[in-house]
């Protein structure tokens, strides 16, 4: 019988976290939303300049460490993805991060948190290539980013602390715990508060058979919900596409 790893243990503080292991930590949280979220059906009105056609052929967590690697990459930036995840998620119901939305997502959350939060930080013309894309999709893409996170980059370092204490004690193969009195033996009951909490979820909405969409670790006091508007032009045409690839015609 194979014996389970040893447990690891981390700094009580995010800031003082191995980057590799914080995006561990994240690239495992977001695999696991990836997988309840590809489940719903995508509508024309869902369809958003972060869909690509298809799901790159990279993990993402090697895409992360990709970033990681060629950019220097703040911790603080990487953790405060998870907070734009939220807070888009809740503003825009509609949109759900999946196989086809996180690379995108995750490459423009990252050139625009480093703007915003560093002194020092890359060009678009290498966090395009960076991320795979060319550097006229990544303007396109910061700029819907900025409207739909409503140009509210910012949040609180304490916020910051309280994912990454989730990430660590929903972390699907129990790897890490976190340094300080009582913490490497939570109990059974703790662990299960925090994954319920940490994969809190919008409302459910019609057209998607009963599934709802999971986000995270929503503060909904902060948030001003958008109103649902009809699919576009562009958005019907772009699901004609999807549609016909997936039926091969």
């Amino acid at each position: 019988m194979e014996e389970p790893p040893a447990r690891v243990e981390l700094p009580a503080a995010f800031e003082y976290v191995d980057v590799d292991v914080l995006a561990q930590l994240v690239a495992d949280m977001m695999d696991r939303l990836i997988s309840h979220n590809d489940q719903i059906p995508l509508s024309p009105e869902s369809l958003t300049r972060f869909h690509s056609r298809t799901a790159p052929g990279i993990s993402v967590l090697d895409y992360l460490r990709r970033i990681v690697r060629f950019t220097k990459l703040d911790r603080t930036c990487l953790m405060i993805t998870l907070h734009y995840i939220d807070q888009i998620c809740s503003r825009i119901p509609i949109f759900t991060l999946s196989s086809l939305t996180c690379h995108r997502f995750l490459i423009t959350s990252i050139a625009v948190s480093s703007k915003a939060l560093c002194d020092v930080f890359c060009t678009n013309s290498l966090y395009a290539k960076v991320g795979g894309i060319p550097v006229t999709e990544l303007n396109m893409l910061e700029r819907e980013f900025l409207r739909m996170i409503e140009w509210r980059l910012t949040c609180t370092r304490e916020i910051l602390q309280e994912y990454y204490v989730n990430l660590v004690r929903t972390h699907s193969k129990g790897q890490f715990h976190i340094a300080g009195p009582g913490s490497s033996s939570s109990s059974d009951s703790d662990m299960d508060w925090d994954a319920n909490r940490s994969r809190s979820v919008s409302p459910a909405r019609p057209g998607m058979n009963g599934r709802e969409a999971s986000t995270i670790l929503i503060d909904t006091a902060t948030l001003s919900p958008e109103s649902p508007r009809p699919p576009t032009l562009e958005q019907n045409m772009a699901f004609e596409a999807f549609r016909r690839s997936s039926q091969g015609i």
